[in-house]
């Protein structure tokens, strides 16, 4: 799986880079053909420091995306994680149900 690490208007740390490499990589479990991950780093509101963190990721016939908003970039890429994690529950459910 590639993953693509965008910080719009400022420098992403490596260790941010390696928290969001380790938790996109936990998506394997649910779908070992995911082929891309997108992951797209900004700040919303710069006085309220709010951070914006958005994930896309292919995989064969569907682009799954998740956003969320918060007062870190953890949290925000925590969160959006936690969402692919059920769209991917989601779409495997729906194969194997197709497949009976």
């Amino acid at each position: 799986m590639n993953i693509l690490i965008t910080a719009r208007k400022f420098k992403a740390r490596q260790t941010l880079k390696d928290f969001i490499s380790s938790e996109v990589t936990t998506l394997k479990k649910y779908n070992d053909d995911i082929m891309s991950a997108d992951v797209k780093l900004s700040y919303l509101n710069t006085k309220d420091s709010i951070k914006s963190a958005e994930i896309i990721l292919q995989v064969p016939g569907q682009i799954l995306s998740a956003t969320d908003e918060s007062d870190d970039f953890e949290k925000s890429v925590s969160y959006a994680v936690e969402k692919l994690s059920r769209q991917l529950k989601k779409l495997k459910t729906k194969r194997v149900q197709k497949v009976r």
